[in-house]
């Protein structure tokens, strides 16, 4: 099983056995039901479809209603599906913990959504330094981005330009995060460095 969903708790650090204090992030990972199973003969790839998170019959639409059903669990609020051949070792309504998956892991990939910035300008959303002094004739162009380096030729912009726009709020993931520690009694895995994303946002665990 090559992942499961969880949750951002937030950041706190443990001092490790050469006494370095070590930035760490606290994820809940899982538990995770197994709602559906794809194969190659039925859907043309084999994968896993994992839910995580409980949530309310009120906010489900009737088809997930049903969904859940077959797969004899309560609606759940984020579904996430992990590309592999697991129908010979899983079952639909298995339970998947941070135990069964990261146990004797010692390095995982994360995937999050990052926090986002709005609409930023060049200097915060790519380290411009800005056009520079006050004087000279300039006029509120201390944080602006100057020329575009264009002319007649080729009297366009190319695609790929640095310039101000809408920063943050993607799907990032960080690899190689070491554990730290696995706590499968509160369902918590700690990483060393910082993940993606808000606390209380989604992520998703890879191994």
């Amino acid at each position: 099983m090559p992942g499961l969903i969880g949750k951002k708790i937030g950041m706190t650090s443990v001092f490790g056995v050469d006494g370095k204090n070590i930035p760490c992030t606290v994820i809940e990972a899982g538990p995770c039901v197994v709602t559906q199973i794809r194969t190659v003969e039925k859907d043309g790839y084999a994968a896993v479809q994992l839910a995580y998170d409980e949530t309310t019959e009120k906010h489900t639409s009737k088809a997930l209603k049903g969904h859940f059903e077959k797969a004899g669990t309560t609606p759940k609020r984020k579904l996430v599906e992990f590309k592999a051949d697991f129908a010979q070792e899983l079952k639909l309504g298995d339970v998947l913990t941070v135990a069964d998956i990261f146990a004797d892991v010692k390095f995982v990939d994360v995937i999050g959504t990052s926090k986002g910035k709005g609409f930023q300008g060049v200097v915060k959303r790519h380290g411009f330094a800005g056009v520079g002094g006050a004087t000279h004739g300039q006029h509120n162009r201390l944080r602006h981005p100057g020329s575009l380096g264009a002319c007649a030729w080729p009297s366009r912009v190319f695609k790929g330009m640095r310039m101000a726009g809408h920063m943050g709020n993607e799907r990032v993931k960080v690899f190689n995060l070491e554990v730290i520690k696995v706590m499968p009694e509160n369902n918590l895995l700690v990483v060393k460095g910082s993940v993606p994303g808000a606390k209380g946002s989604y992520v998703i665990m890879e191994d």
